[in-house]
């Protein structure tokens, strides 16, 4: 089956949508090749990161997909722990993340299986410098988590990259989710857009359906899916019924390992279920009616709590003199915005080409004052 991100045009501006059969469907292996609390070698999380590829593969998925970190380029050094996953501070995981994942060592073994194993692989970069980790590598599309997508340092890179982008709606708002797509836009990139609720799990009284709808009415040129952080699969085939034709869930051996996603992840007998579920068109049965809730809701992302602790702002990528004129190199997006007031990422167009008035260190966030 093509994938929706690579047909030679929009499949909405050629009709009706591909089948309910005919859903992309997306294994989230994520960082789930850590599964323990102690560090292990890299060799280790390579190995559990191919069984991972070989289980969903066996599944039937379409695609897998990954999560990539450079912390330097991503998160601050400060001990600040997200709710979500009380097992280590943001700084420490992210940083654990860095260590086990070597270019040479995992990304590239570990994309060549992938590719030996007819799957296709992709990955959330998780800052530029994360995607610029993988730019030898020619994945196909790129994946925005919803905790980043007024990143637009990220963004401005991925537009140069030409590759397709999908983008998760968890933590963002209506008006977010158009600014980001205005952005991408502009610059030409072709953009899938996934409903979420970024809860973990996400219980079945916090869907809305219906945000599946007003996507493809909002944005009538993009693929729409679902990145499910429910468990099981009854969600999952309504969301289908409602118009998704991209399907993603979190995959894991196990929903007891360490590590942040595992609980809320599919085991491999219930994602070949799932998959089994979908191609059989058991979706066509169900009735969005339990979750659909209503067409003029705001998204949940507006208010959700991990915001201040995804979000980004803009800081100096080294020292900087008063004078300097900010240039892409001489900026960053850091996260968490909970900690570091400043201008936010999304104001990265604003501030290139201006001169600072006064001298920044690195690491530091922008002056409000660069931007008139």
């Amino acid at each position: 089956m093509p994938s929706l991100l690579t047909l030679p045009a929009p499949w909405a501006e050629r009709g009706a949508p591909p089948p309910p059969e005919a859903t992309y469907i997306v294994a989230e292996i994520g960082k789930g090749f850590i599964q323990s609390e102690d560090e292990r070698p890299v060799e280790e999380y390579l190995a559990n990161a191919i069984a991972l590829v070989d289980a969903a593969a066996e599944a039937g998925v379409d695609a897998v997909k990954f999560q990539t970190h450079e912390v330097s380029d991503e998160q601050a050094a400060l001990a600040v722990t997200s709710p979500h996953f009380r097992g280590a501070d943001r700084h420490a995981w992210v940083s654990r993340n860095t260590r086990a994942t070597p270019l040479d060592r995992f990304w590239m073994p570990l994309i060549a299986h992938c590719r030996r194993r007819g799957v296709t692989a992709f990955t959330t970069p998780m800052s530029r410098g994360a995607a610029r980790k993988l730019a030898a590598l020619d994945l196909p599309f790129w994946k925005v988590g919803s905790g980043d997508l007024l990143d637009f340092v990220l963004l401005d890179h991925l537009a140069a990259t030409g590759k397709p982008v999908i983008l998760s709606t968890g933590m963002a708002s209506w008006a977010e989710v158009d600014e980001a797509v205005s952005f991408l836009a502009a610059r030409g990139t072709a953009v899938a857009l996934l409903y979420c609720v970024s809860q973990y799990p996400a219980p079945a009284e916090h869907f809305n359906l219906a945000t599946i709808e007003r996507l493809r009415e909002r944005y009538p040129h993009a693929p729409v899916g679902f990145s499910d952080h429910s468990i099981g699969h009854e969600i999952a085939l309504a969301a289908i019924a409602a118009g998704a034709r991209i399907l993603e869930k979190h995959f894991s051996f196990s929903r007891t390992l360490w590590g942040s996603d595992h609980k809320v992840s599919m085991t491999p007998r219930e994602l070949a279920d799932l998959v089994r579920a979908v191609r059989n068109g058991a979706s066509r049965a169900v009735s969005p009616g339990p979750w659909y809730g209503r067409l003029d809701r705001e998204l949940d992302g507006a208010t959700n709590e991990f915001r201040p602790y995804f979000h980004k702002t803009l800081v100096a990528a080294a020292d900087l003199a008063a004078g300097t004129t900010l240039t892409r190199e001489s900026v960053l997006a850091l996260r968490p915005r909970l900690h570091l007031p400043g201008l936010p990422s999304n104001r990265f167009p604003d501030v290139l080409g201006r001169t600072l008035d006064r001298s920044v260190r690195a690491l530091e966030p922008l002056p409000e004052t660069v931007v008139p």
